[in-house]
C-alpha cells in the first residue's frame, strides 16, 4: 500500500468514526482494566468531545481509576467503578466507545452492560488489536490512543478546549515515558508542541504524572529491588512483587507504575519484566529495548501490547509464572 493510499484509508476510518459519534447518542465509554495515563486521558478526552457535541454519555471501568488522573475530569465526569456498582446499573448500552483496549477482553466485566445489538467504536493504537468493533479506528504505529483522538478532533472540527488539550498531552506524556521512548515520533512532538502553544503547562503535568512518588511506591521499590534477578546471559532481568508485600506496603495498582523500568534499564538487558502476584494469577509487564517483540511473547499467554511494551496474566504460582515467561523470552532472544 502506498503512502497516499494509507493516508486516504486513514481518512476514511476517521470519517467513519466521526459519523458513528455524530449519528448516535447515550454512549458508554470504557477503557481497559487498571487504566494508565493514556487510557484515562483518552477516556476523559472522549468525554470532553461528547460534551462539546451535546451528547449524553456514561464513563464506566472495571475497578477504580487512579486518583492521580482524576484532574482531567470535570466534576460531572466521574468514572463509575463497575466492580463496586455491579447490579446497581440498570439497562444496557447499544452505543459503546472503547479506548486503548487491545482486545475485547481488556474491558473486563463491563461488557455485561452491552446490549445484544451493540454498536461499538474501537479506538486504539495497539499492534495486537484484533478489530473487535463494529467500527474500528486503530492506528498501530501511533504512540498513544490520544494521538488518534487528536486526529479525530481535527476531522470533526472539535474545539480544542484547555481541558481536552490537557487530556491529549497527558496521554502522550505517559505513553512515551516523558517523550523518551522509541515511539516518540516527529508527529508526537508536533502534537505536544501544539498543546503547549495552546497553553498546556507541560512541566506541571510531568511533575504530577512522572516525578511524584508516594510512600507506598518507595516501599515497593525497596522490597522489589531485593528480588532483582537475571537470566540468559544477563539479557533478561526481572522483579517480583508478592501479594503480601503489596498489602504490607498499603500500595495500590497505580503504585506499581514504573517498577518494570528498573530491570529494563540495567546495562546489557534486552527485556525487563515485572511479576505481580494476585489471588489466582500473576500479572506480567514486559518491556523491551528493541531486540525482542514482547507483544508476541505476551500473546503466548493471552495478552498483548506493543513491540517494546506488553502485558499478560499467567495462571499458577509466582515461581511458575517466572519460569514460564522467562523461558519464552529466552527463546525469543535466540
Amino acid at each position: 500500500m502506498t503512502a497516499l493510499s494509507q493516508q486516504n484509508d486513514y481518512a476514511a476510518h476517521l470519517e467513519a468514526a466521526a459519523q458513528f459519534i455524530r449519528a448516535n447518542n447515550d454512549f458508554l465509554v470504557v477503557s481497559h482494566i487498571h487504566p494508565d495515563g493514556d487510557a484515562a486521558g483518552s477516556t476523559f478526552a472522549v468525554a470532553w468531545i461528547l460534551t462539546s457535541l451535546g451528547k449524553r454519555f456514561t464513563l464506566i471501568n472495571e475497578g477504580s481509576t487512579p486518583e492521580k488522573y482524576m484532574f482531567m475530569a470535570a466534576q460531572t465526569q466521574k468514572i463509575i467503578n463497575y466492580e463496586a456498582s455491579e447490579g446497581t446499573i440498570s439497562g444496557k448500552f447499544t452505543h459503546v466507545i472503547s479506548v486503548d483496549c487491545a482486545d475485547f477482553s481488556r474491558m473486563g466485566s463491563v461488557s455485561k452492560l452491552f446490549a445484544d445489538d451493540i454498536q461499538l467504536l474501537n479506538i486504539d493504537h495497539h499492534a495486537t488489536n484484533d478489530r473487535f468493533g463494529s467500527c474500528n479506528l486503530v492506528v498501530n504505529d501511533a504512540a498513544a490512543t490520544v494521538e488518534v483522538l487528536y486526529d479525530l478532533c481535527e476531522t470533526m472540527n472539535i474545539p480544542f478546549s484547555h481541558e481536552l488539550n490537557v487530556c491529549i498531552y497527558s496521554g502522550l506524556l505517559t505513553d512515551t515515558g516523558g517523550f523518551r521512548y522509541a515511539n516518540t515520533t516527529p508527529k508526537v512532538m508536533r502534537i505536544a508542541a501544539d498543546m503547549l502553544q495552546r497553553g498546556v503547562k507541560g512541566h506541571e503535568l510531568a511533575e504530577h504524572l512522572l516525578e511524584k512518588l508516594s510512600y507506598p511506591q518507595i516501599s515497593l521499590i525497596k522490597s522489589s529491588l531485593s528480588t532483582l534477578s537475571f537470566a540468559h546471559h544477563n539479557q533478561v532481568a526481572w522483579l517480583s512483587v508478592t501479594l503480601s508485600e503489596l498489602e504490607l506496603s498499603g500500595a495500590s495498582n497505580e503504585d506499581l507504575d514504573g517498577l518494570v523500568n528498573y530491570p529494563r534499564n540495567v546495562e546489557g538487558v534486552e527485556v525487563g519484566i515485572l511479576f505481580k502476584e494476585r489471588e489466582d494469577i500473576v500479572k506480567v509487564s514486559l518491556r523491551s529495548n528493541g531486540k525482542v517483540d514482547v507483544a508476541q511473547v505476551a500473546k503466548l499467554f493471552g495478552g498483548g501490547g506493543h513491540v517494546r511494551a506488553a502485558g499478560c496474566a499467567v495462571k499458577g504460582t509466582l515461581n511458575e509464572a517466572i519460569e514460564r515467561v522467562v523461558r519464552e523470552v529466552g527463546l525469543a532472544l535466540e
